[in-house]
C-alpha cells in the first residue's frame, strides 16, 4: 500500500505540511494519493540514521550484502502487478515498457550481488616488506577500495526503476558499503514508495542496520539542496537535466568539504552518415532511425537528437526518408504534462533560429501530453555559430547537419559539448578513410557506436555510461555496469599493518580467496 510517507530509516513519517501528488499524464489527471514532503527535521533523522549505519554496514561482508540485494531483488518482484500498474500510472509508458525496466533493475541488482559476493572488485593491492633491500629496507604496504561514506540519490525523472529509488547509483552504492538516501522524483513518488517498501523488507529480512536507506519525498529543490549540502553526507548520483546536474555540483563544490558530484546530464548524442553508406543504404537507415528518435517518445538520454552528414544527393534521399518515415509513427504520450511542455518549446525554440527547416512534424491534432515527433535541418555553418542548437531537444526530435565538406565536419564535432555517445554510420572499410572524423568524435563522447543506433545501453562490466561535461560530471566514470561501484569508493592503503588486524581482503592468507595483485603478479595464492 501506498501512504504518501517518507522512510526515514524502517519508519514512515509525515511531519510537514507541503503536499501534492503524482499525475497520469494519459488520463490527464491527478492520481489520488497525497504525498508529504519530507521536512528539515526527518532529512536530519535520515542523514544522522545513514551516519551510524555505516559505522556497522562498512565492514558487513560481501556475502551478506549479496543476500541484501538479491532479497531486494525479490521484494520488488513480489510487488507484482501492483507495481506495474502504479508505474504506468504515473508516467504514462505501456506496460512492456515498465516490465523491461523493472527486469533491467533486477539484473543490475543481482549483478551487484554477484560482483561483492565474489570480493575482487576492491583492488587489492600487496607489496610485502622487503627488510633486507639496500640501501633502504622496504615498508609493508597494502591498498584496496574503501567506502566514503552517505550517498544522497536523486531519482531520474525518465527512468523510474531502473535509475531511481533501487536502480544502478543505489544499487552500486549499497554494493559498496555506503548507505544511501534516495530524494525521490515527485513524478513517480508512489512507484519509489513501492519500492522503497521493498528495500526496507529485505533490510529487514537480513540484518541490515537501520538507515541503510532512507526515501524522502519532496516536490521542489528544497530538500534536495539540504541533502547535498549536509555534512555528513559524502556523495552524490543525479540522473537528470544540465541544470539541475551543475546545481548540484556547484553546491557540493561551496561545502566546507567539499564531495563529489556524479551527474549524467545532457546529451545530443551525434551521428555521422559517411557517403558511401548514404549511396547505398540512405532508405534503411533512415527508416531505422525514425524508429530510434521516437523509441520512448524521445525521453531516452542516448535519443540521437543530432545527425551530420557531408552534403549529397544521398543526404537528401536519407533525410527525405526519414521525414516520410517519422510522421507514420504513432504519437507517444510523454512522461508529464511539465516535460511535454519544455519539449514543445524547446523545440519552437529551435525550429525558429536562422536557416532551419522543419522537414517533418506531427501537425495534425494529438491528445493531451502527446508529443509531435519532429525533423529539421541546418546547414553547417548556421549550426557551427549558433549555440542554441547544440542544446538537447528532450522529446522525439532530431536536427541534420549539412556539411560542405570534411573538413566542416571534423570543426563541428569538435565544437560539440561532451556527449555520452557518438555513431558512425559506414560502408565496409569507409571508416578507415575518415580517421580524422573518428578520432575527433572519439574525443567528445563516452561511447563510439558502428553502424547502430545509440539508444540502448546493455548492464555489463564493458559499458561505458557517461562522457566529457556535461554528459557527466566526471568522464573517468560509468553511471551504468558494475564499474559504477568505483563512484563510491575510495583507495585506502595499510603501512606495516600487524596481519590479524587487516581486512580480509588484505590478509596474508587471502581468507576470501580473492584476485590480488601481489609483488606486481595477480594471484589468489596466500603469502
Amino acid at each position: 500500500m501506498i501512504t504518501g510517507k517518507n522512510y526515514i530509516g524502517n519508519t514512515l513519517s509525515a511531519k510537514g505540511n507541503t503536499t501534492y501528488k503524482t499525475f497520469n499524464p494519459k488520463t490527464n489527471t491527478a492520481n489520488e494519493t497525497v504525498f508529504t514532503e519530507a521536512t528539515s527535521e526527518e532529512i536530519q533523522e535520515a542523514v544522522d540514521l545513514a551516519s551510524e549505519a555505516f559505522k556497522i554496514f562498512r565492514t558487513i561482508s560481501g556475502t551478506k550484502k549479496a543476500a541484501f540485494l538479491n532479497t531486494i531483488a525479490d521484494e520488488i518482484l513480489a510487488l507484482d502487478n501492483t507495481l506495474v500498474q502504479t508505474y504506468m500510472s504515473e508516467t504514462g509508458l505501456p506496460e512492456g515498457r515498465a516490465k523491461g525496466e523493472r527486469g533491467r533493475t533486477i539484473g543490475q541488482l543481482r549483478t551487484f550481488a554477484k560482483l561483492v559476493e565474489e570480493g575482487s572488485w576492491v583492488e587489492a593491492r600487496i607489496d610485502p616488506a622487503q627488510p633486507d633491500r639496500t640501501p633502504n629496507p622496504r615498508v609493508d604496504l597494502r591498498k584496496m577500495s574503501v567506502p566514503i561514506g552517505p550517498i544522497v540519490v536523486f531519482g531520474a525523472s525518465n527512468f523510474p526503476l531502473a535509475y531511481s529509488t533501487a536502480g544502478g547509483d543505489t544499487a552500486s552504492a549499497l554494493a559498496s558499503g555506503c548507505p544511501v538516501v534516495v530524494k525521490s522524483h515527485p513524478m513517480h513518488a508512489g512507484t519509489g514508495e513501492l519500492v522503497a517498501s521493498a528495500i526496507q523488507k529485505a533490510a529487514e529480512k537480513t540484518g541490515m542496520p537501520n538507515g541503510v536507506f532512507s526515501n524522502l519525498n519532496s516536490s521542489g529543490i528544497e530538500v534536495g539542496q539540504e541533502l547535498v549540502k549536509h555534512p555528513k553526507v559524502k556523495g552524490v548520483g543525479f540522473t537528470g537535466s544540465i541544470r539541475g546536474g551543475r546545481a548540484l555540483l556547484d553546491l557540493a563544490a561551496k561545502r566546507k568539504e567539499p564531495i563529489p558530484v556524479f551527474a549524467e546530464m545532457g546529451s545530443i548524442n551525434p551521428v555521422v552518415l559517411l557517403p558511401k553508406a548514404l549511396e547505398t543504404k540512405a532508405v534503411s537507415w533512415a527508416k531505422t532511425y525514425a524508429s530510434s528518435i521516437t523509441l520512448g517518445t524521445g525521453q531516452f538520454c542516448t535519443n540521437p537528437g543530432l545527425i551530420l552528414g557531408l552534403k549529397s544527393d544521398g543526404l537528401t534521399n536519407f533525410i527525405g526518408t526519414l521525414a516520410e518515415e517519422i510522421v507514420q509513427i504513432k504519437p507517444q504520450c510523454m512522461l508529464h504534462p511539465n516535460i511535454h511542455a519544455v519539449y514543445s518549446n524547446n523545440k519552437a525554440k529551435a525550429q525558429s533560429q536562422k536557416n532551419v527547416e522543419t522537414k517533418a512534424t506531427i501537425d495534425t491534432a494529438v491528445a493531451e501530453n502527446y508529443a509531435q515527433q519532429t525533423v529539421a535541418t541546418v546547414d553547417g555553418k548556421t549550426f557551427l555559430e549558433n549555440a542554441t542548437l547544440h542544446e538537447e531537444v528532450f522529446g522525439p526530435f532530431s536536427l541534420v547537419v549539412q556539411c560542405e565538406n570534411v573538413a566542416e565536419l571534423e570543426t563541428i564535432l569538435a565544437n560539440l559539448e561532451g556527449q555520452l555517445t557518438g555513431t558512425i554510420i559506414s560502408e565496409e572499410n569507409e571508416a578507415s578513410n575518415y580517421n580524422g572524423v573518428v578520432k575527433t568524435l572519439s574525443d567528445r563522447v563516452g561511447r563510439i557506436i558502428f553502424n547502430g543506433v545509440p539508444t540502448g545501453v546493455e548492464v555489463v562490466p564493458s559499458m561505458l555510461h557517461g562522457g566529457p561535461y556535461p554528459a557527466s560530471t566526471d568522464s573517468r566514470f560509468t553511471a551504468v555496469g558494475r564499474d559504477s561501484i568505483k563512484r563510491w569508493v575510495r583507495p585506502f592503503s595499510y603501512q606495516d599493518w600487524p596481519n590479524e588486524l587487516l581486512p580480509d581482503e588484505l590478509k596474508n592468507e587471502n581468507p576470501l580467496n580473492i584476485l590480488r595483485l601481489v609483488n606486481d603478479q595477480e594471484t589468489k595464492e596466500a603469502l
